[in-house]
């Protein structure tokens, strides 16, 4: 039987359906890798980049905040910020997005949905605490005490993205799975990421030595 990579034995207690959830939250770039591989060739810059801002647009829409909506798209906050500062159509389209949740009624705190759920579950895998994750992807803590008493399915999602997040660094985690500066270590550059060819490619943050 397929055991999901990251998992140990111990995860055998964590009922399968959890933890195929998990993965799949985490494996997002090696599927696309796959599907543009297909076509030939590796995605460029531009590619990785428009692919992300459509999903940071897609999250913004279900009403998350700029920071969950990193984690979302898997790149650091600084770099979301560089794109609304540096095109004006992302920009405009994240405004959109924002007003489409308002004009619908989305917002985390007021609701809990599967689309904050999702924020939780990456963060927690990528090495922040519950209560972290908890207030990055809007719930209010005692709604979401109430959602674990009522629902043991969510205790178990829980579980297995505890279960494969990464030991913690003294300096602290980065919400969006991006080692923390070093002290006396210069800021990453505002702007972008770059991309690195391992295999497949993949989206990485800036070196904090660039």
């Amino acid at each position: 039987m397929y055991e999901p990579k990251g998992l140990d034995s111990a995860s055998a207690q964590v009922p399968p359906q959890a933890r195929r959830v998990i993965v799949w939250l985490r494996d997002r770039d090696t599927v696309e890798q796959a599907l543009q591989s297909s076509l030939g060739e590796p995605p460029s810059e531009r590619d990785v980049t428009l692919a992300r801002m459509g999903e940071v647009l897609q999250a913004t829409a279900q009403g998350l905040s700029r920071q969950a909506a990193a984690v979302w798209a898997a790149v650091p906050e600084h770099v979301v910020h560089g794109w609304t500062e540096q095109d004006p159509a992302f920009a405009a389209a994240l405004d959109a997005a924002a007003a489409l949740a308002s004009a619908h009624g989305i917002r985390p705190g007021q609701q809990s949905t599967s689309a904050m759920l999702r924020v939780l579950l990456l963060a927690m895998s990528q090495g922040s605490t519950k209560l972290e994750a908890i207030t990055l992807a809007g719930f209010r803590h005692n709604r979401f005490r109430a959602l674990l008493k009522a629902s043991s399915a969510l205790e178990d999602l829980l579980e297995a993205a505890r279960r494969v997040r990464p030991p913690r660094q003294r300096a602290g985690y980065v919400p969006g799975g991006y080692r923390p500066r070093r002290p006396g270590r210069k800021p990453p550059p505002r702007g972008g990421f770059r991309l690195v060819q391992r295999g497949a490619p993949e989206v990485r943050a800036p070196d904090a030595d660039a």
